[in-house]
């Protein structure tokens, strides 16, 4: 696993992280890719809600409704977190969750 550090843009409210496909955007890309393993905050890894939502939703036990709190979390999770922990190769770059 790698740890890819945020650059944040202030002004247009961005935050982006250097993937093997370039630059990408962590609220677009790394939210809904199956590498990313969690959010840095305060020197601990916190874990992908998006990633546990979708193995609820696919056991059964969850709503929809749970996909779109778990982005919120993520955000929030971003918002205050420093890293992105990622699984990806080298070579690998953003591959879609669902």
């Amino acid at each position: 696993m790698k740890t890819l550090q945020f650059s944040r843009d202030e002004k247009k409210s961005r935050v982006t992280v250097m993937c093997a496909d370039g630059e990408k955007s962590v609220y677009s890309y790394c939210a809904y890719c199956s590498h990313c393993k969690g959010v840095w905050v305060n020197g601990r890894l916190t874990p992908s809600p998006q990633s546990r939502a979708l193995g609820d939703l696919r056991k059964g036990s969850a709503v929809d409704e749970n996909l779109m709190n778990a982005a919120l979390l993520f955000n929030s999770l971003v918002r205050d977190g420093t890293a992105i922990e990622c699984t990806a190769g080298e070579s690998e770059g953003f591959a879609r969750l669902y």
